[in-house]
């Protein structure tokens, strides 16, 4: 089904200028990586643009979900949306479509995908889906690929983490937009069950392989856990170490393969959040740097100025001098496993 979703891929979204825009900038990272220069060709491949910030969960490890999300909270308006696809529809590939925050709260999400996909442009987004809209209308709004987080297979260890959720409305609305694809005989969007692997759900691998194929998702894919500080130890990482991101010494952690001067996300992939204030990834959930907003100034402009250069130029030189950097997934196995249902 990979495979499937990468055909699908490139026959939707891949023109001349957008493959050269990606070849590009790939190959300004990789030339910044040997000559230790910032160098900063095109537009970003990959857009992450957040609906909103605010959740319908309170997930323990989520700074949505648990309050310590410090920056202002609010829903991007159709608007903004339509002035970032606008300016980077010919050279951008791929949409995420979320950053902190639940995406289908956003009154205006469908009519964002639908704008995204008459430009031909591929969109991804993660739920939680506890709320959805209508199966029909999500088919029909031209969604390529959804993400829905499930990490249990009971109610009990599901609401462990998923704080304020359901299971069975979940696992529902999923059945739903099933049934809606076979009856609009629609390959999108390719659905992928996502579990995050944690103390209280490790022994819960095989048997949500099974619901997940009897719920009738594409694909299954099993995630290690970010944790925040040395309570979360005990609390959340699993007990067998190959299902973890982190080493540990006594109460201290820190992520298995180290922090290395590299970072493809800054060179590819920036944040727009919901009031047009851009992130230089998705790993700065409280815009420590601040680069610039485009409601002032154009994307293009913000993704080479002098602010997100020095950042870049610091990762080059020392990038564990950035605290945020330190517990970030750059050149760390997030994914334990990908399977085909």
């Amino acid at each position: 089904m990979f495979l499937k979703q990468n055909i699908y891929f490139i026959k939707k979204v891949i023109t001349f200028k957008r493959f050269w825009n990606t070849l590009i900038a790939f190959s300004a990272y990789l030339f910044s990586l040997i000559f230790r220069k910032v160098i900063v060709w095109g537009y970003p491949p990959i857009l992450f643009i957040e609906p909103t910030d605010i959740c319908n969960l309170k997930c323990p490890l989520c700074p949505s979900g648990n309050g310590t999300l410090k920056r202002a909270k609010g829903y991007m308006s159709l608007s903004v949306f339509k002035k970032v696809i606008d300016e980077s529809k010919d050279k951008t590939s791929l949409l995420v479509l979320w950053n902190q925050g639940e995406p289908f709260l956003n009154k205006d999400f469908l009519e964002m995908v639908r704008y995204a996909s008459d430009h031909k442009l591929f969109s991804l987004v993660s739920t939680n889906a506890n709320i959805m809209p209508d199966a029909e209308e999500l088919v029909k709004s031209g969604l390529d690929s959804l993400i829905i987080s499930i990490d249990g297979a009971t109610q009990e260890t599901y609401n462990k983490y998923r704080v304020n959720g359901d299971l069975e409305t979940v696992i529902s609305n999923v059945k739903k937009i099933v049934v809606a694809k076979r009856k609009l005989k629609s390959i999108t969007p390719f659905i992928n069950w996502q579990f995050l692997v944690m103390k209280h759900n490790e022994h819960e691998l095989e048997e949500i392989k099974k619901i997940a194929k009897e719920t009738g998702v594409d694909n299954v894919i099993f995630k290690t856990v970010q944790i925040y500080q040395k309570s979360d130890i005990k609390e959340f990482l699993p007990i067998n170490p190959k299902f973890r991101r982190y080493k540990i010494e006594g109460d201290n952690f820190e992520l298995k393969f180290g922090v290395k001067n590299r970072c493809y996300r800054i060179w590819t992939k920036p944040v727009v959040n919901w009031n047009g204030e851009m992130s230089i990834c998705c790993f700065d959930k409280d815009i420590e740097f601040s680069v610039g907003n485009i409601n002032d100034e154009s994307l293009i402009k913000i993704w080479k100025n002098e602010k997100f250069n020095k950042v870049r130029k610091q990762i080059l030189k020392e990038r564990s001098a950035i605290p945020l950097c330190r517990n970030c997934g750059e050149g760390v196995k997030l994914e334990i496993e990908r399977k085909n249902v």
